[in-house]
Formats: structure tokens, C-alpha cells, sequence
């Protein structure tokens, strides 16, 4: 019997459509599997049981009228905690909105639900979205695909880890500084980084809605596409045909090539090895233009954290982690002049970057600079939190400081690695070709 929960979205999607796989019967098989898992409520913080029955039910009478709303009509998939559904707890991770019961759906999780998908639930996550190691021991820390002991990367880390262990087809997370990257190449799968702007944030909890980012976290390229597709009611990008032969890739060595981990830069030029063994042409790039944007991230991320957040945290910050708090407050100290001054350049250094890498199909980094470390030191160890959270972060938070779209995929070389490959800002129809392609030379 072919094991459904091993199988892509898409892979599901055509069963469906040809059919071979009830969306019911699959949607009991996601269940049955999510219930026997030992590390299910580490991954799920809550079920949306008779919901998923009514849309999976609604999804096999269309089959069978043939009036299949598209290829993941009937597929189910998760959704982090930060995205609203009515009638259901949503509440970030975080025991400051314990309780919270929004009365409507998340735009995106309304585009998607039109599009056929089922909700098989909610995904833990990071305390408000503000760490990229997944660890909370505020609610619950899910597990690492490759080392339970390991951390799973964050703030998605529910919803990379629901795909990874076999316990959702896709999961939709959010990335404001690489919360859907690392989370993603840390667990060996695909993570896509949307720009800001290009998907509704309507019904989204926030961090810092001017970076703020929704991204689905999946097997595949292929189904990112399409999951890209149902999240904003649009048409899929067409990735037929796509070859790295003749491609441009430029592997960007200004901050993203610093202080990388032994294991990182192993698997980095793995892939690299087999992105130009299929034809791609590699160059080297350095500009310093990264570096100062870099250097304006916090001017601008955390106070815009704390601004959002300061009433509610400072009204029971005995409710939140202390390193988290630590983070959220850091944003208290920075100026209004600063901070303005801060995005007015950023805004002309995003040009400069723009017309910097015109010629270029993708640029090429490592997904993080390190490995994911050990769960239990980093809450042992604040100074190990705060040096391993500031290098997970730093190569992903390039893309979200230059306002750009990116994608990461496995190397399949160490495992727990990525490769990143960065495209244009509302280029991701473009990046997904370059992706699929390189998805094929890295299998």
C-alpha cells in the first residue's frame, strides 16, 4: 500500500483528482497518525477535528461531481498558532493570549479553505514569533526530525516539524526573520519566504507587520507553488520545463559566508557541487550594501516588536520566558529618529541591492550558519541562547532586511541543512523555476 503521509501535497492532490485517495479516508489517516504519534502534543497544539471531517466530506463530493476546486482540493494541511480561525484558540505561542478566540478566519486561511485545502489544526510555535530556535518551554518545544534532542528551529517549528514527521501533507507558517527557513532546513524540507506585501496578513497575529511574512513550510517546490497559489486565490507559477542549464547563481559572501558551522558549509558546497554539475554557471559576489543593511536590523524589527506588544507584555510579564522578554524590551531604547532614519535608508539600500543582482537568476547562500543545537542547553544557557539564536537567524534575516522573496531547499549532503536561494522582491514565480530545477540536481 503506497503510505500517504510520506507522499507530497501535490502527489495527494492528483490521487484525489484520478480517484485513488478518498479525502476522507486520508484525512483518518493524518488523524490516526497524529493521535499515535509520541510527540504529537509537542507539535499540535490543538485539533480542529470537525472542521477538517466537514471539508474533507465537502472535498469528496466534489471529486466525484468533478468539480475539484484545484490540485490540493482535499489535501490537509496545518497552520501555526498565529493565524486565526474562528471559533478555535489561536494564541501564539504565548501565554499572554491564553484564551483567545478570534470569531473569523485569517484571510489566507479563507483563501486556502476556498481552495479545497482541509485544517487539521494548529501548530505550536515561539512565544510571538520573536526566536528562530523553536524552543518554548512556555507551551511546548516540538521535537527535530533528525534528534528529538535538538532544537527544531522557530518560529514554525510546529509547523516544519507536523510535515516532517509525517503528521501533515504542507503546514503554513510566518517568517519576519527566517521563522519559516530555519525551521525548515533545519528539518530537511522545503521552506518558502514570501515578500512582505504579496500575501494578506489580515487575521494574522503580528511581530513586525513591516517584515512580517506568510510562507508555507512543504515536501517539495511544487507544492509550495501551488500552496502559494491557494493562499492568495491566484494561478500557480508554471515550472514546467525548468533547467539550471545557462542559469546565473551567485553565491554572496559578504556576511552570509561568516563564522559558518563545519556541517553548514559541508552541506552548502555539497549543493553547490550539484547545482553546477547540472549546468548552472556559479559566481562569487561581495557587497557591502548587505552589511549595512544588516546593521539597521535592530533599529527597526524590535521596536517595532515592543511598540506592537508593549501593553500586553508589560501588563504580566511574569508570562513570558525571560529571554524572550529580554528581546521584546530591547526595542524600548530605540529612538524615533533613529528608526525612521533607519527604514529611509534601508529603503535606498534595497534599491542598490535590486539593481546590484539584476543579472543574476538567484543568489546562493547557506540557509543558517549553523546546525540545530542541543534544546536543553539553550534553556540552560542564555548566553548559548542568545549567540546561537543571533547565527540561526543572521543569514535568513538578510533576505527579510533586503525585501526580498527566498527559498530554501535540504542539501540532502548533512543533514539539518539548507541551501538558500534568494530572488527578487514579488519574484517568486521566477524563484520557484530556479528552485525546482535545483530541487532535481539536489535529489
Amino acid at each position: 500500500m503506497v503510505d500517504w503521509l510520506k507522499m507530497s501535497a501535490a502527489e495527494l492532490g492528483r490521487g484525489i483528482g484520478a480517484g485513488n485517495i478518498d479525502p476522507v479516508a486520508l484525512l483518518d489517516a493524518f488523524f490516526d497518525a497524529i493521535k499515535a504519534h509520541p510527540y504529537y502534543d509537542r507539535i499540535y497544539a490543538r485539533l480542529t477535528e470537525s472542521r477538517a471531517h466537514a471539508e474533507a466530506e465537502a472535498a469528496g463530493l466534489r471529486a466525484k461531481a468533478g468539480l475539484r476546486r484545484g490540485v490540493l482540493d482535499g489535501v490537509p494541511i496545518s497552520w501555526k498558532d498565529l493565524f486565526d480561525t474562528a471559533g478555535v484558540g489561536t494564541e501564539a505561542g504565548s501565554k499572554l493570549l491564553e484564551g483567545r478566540v478570534p470569531v473569523a478566519d485569517a484571510e489566507v486561511l479563507r483563501n486556502a479553505t476556498m481552495a479545497g485545502t482541509v485544517c487539521l489544526g494548529k501548530t505550536h510555535m515561539t512565544e510571538l514569533a520573536f526566536s528562530g530556535l523553536g524552543v518554548n518551554p512556555m507551551t511546548a518545544t516540538p521535537p527535530n526530525v533528525n534528534d528529538p534532542a535538538l532544537a527544531p528551529g522557530g518560529s514554525s517549528s510546529g509547523a516544519a516539524t507536523s510535515v516532517a514527521f509525517g503528521l501533515a501533507a504542507a503546514a503554513i507558517g510566518s517568517d519576519t526573520g527566517g521563522s519559516v527557513r530555519i525551521p525548515a532546513a533545519w528539518n530537511d524540507i522545503v521552506g518558502l519566504k514570501t515578500t512582505a506585501g504579496r500575501l494578506s496578513l489580515k487575521g494574522v497575529v503580528p511581530l513586525a507587520e513591516n517584515f512580517d511574512t506568510v510562507g508555507p513550510l512543504c515536501r517539495t517546490v511544487e507544492d509550495a507553488a501551488l500552496l502559494l497559489a491557494s493562499l492568495e486565490g491566484g494561478k500557480p507559477a508554471d515550472l514546467a520545463g525548468a533547467s539550471l542549464a545557462g542559469m546565473r547563481l551567485a553565491v554572496l559572501e559578504t556576511v552570509a559566508m561568516d563564522d559558518l558551522r563545519d556541517g553548514s558549509a559541508r552541506g552548502f558546497e555539497a549543493a553547490l557541487a550539484r547545482l553546477a554539475g547540472a549546468g548552472a554557471k556559479i559566481e562569487r559576489l561581495r557587497y557591502p550594501v548587505v552589511a549595512e543593511a544588516m546593521a539597521l536590523s535592530g533599529a527597526l524589527i524590535a521596536p517595532e516588536a515592543y511598540a506592537t506588544w508593549a501593553d500586553v507584555i508589560e501588563d504580566a510579564p511574569e508570562k513570558m520566558y525571560p529571554l524572550i522578554l529580554e528581546r521584546f524590551r530591547t526595542g524600548a531604547s530605540v529612538s524615533a529618529r533613529d528608526h525612521i532614519a533607519g527604514w529611509r535608508r534601508l529603503r535606498q539600500l534595497r534599491a542598490l541591492w535590486a539593481d546590484k543582482v539584476a543579472g543574476y537568476d538567484a543568489v546562493l547562500i547557506p540557509s543558517s550558519a549553523i546546525l540545530p543545537p542541543d534544546a536543553a542547553r539553550l534553556l540552560s544557557d542564555p548566553v548559548y541562547f542568545a549567540t546561537e539564536n543571533l547565527l540561526a537567524l543572521r543569514n535568513t534575516r538578510i533576505g527579510n532586511m533586503l525585501g526580498i522573496s527566498a527559498l530554501t531547499l535540504p542539501t540532502r549532503a548533512v543533514a539539518g541543512t539548507g541551501i538558500m536561494l534568494m530572488g527578487a522582491a514579488m519574484g517568486e514565480e521566477k524563484l520557484l523555476r530556479v528552485g525546482i530545477a535545483a530541487e532535481s540536481a539536489l535529489a
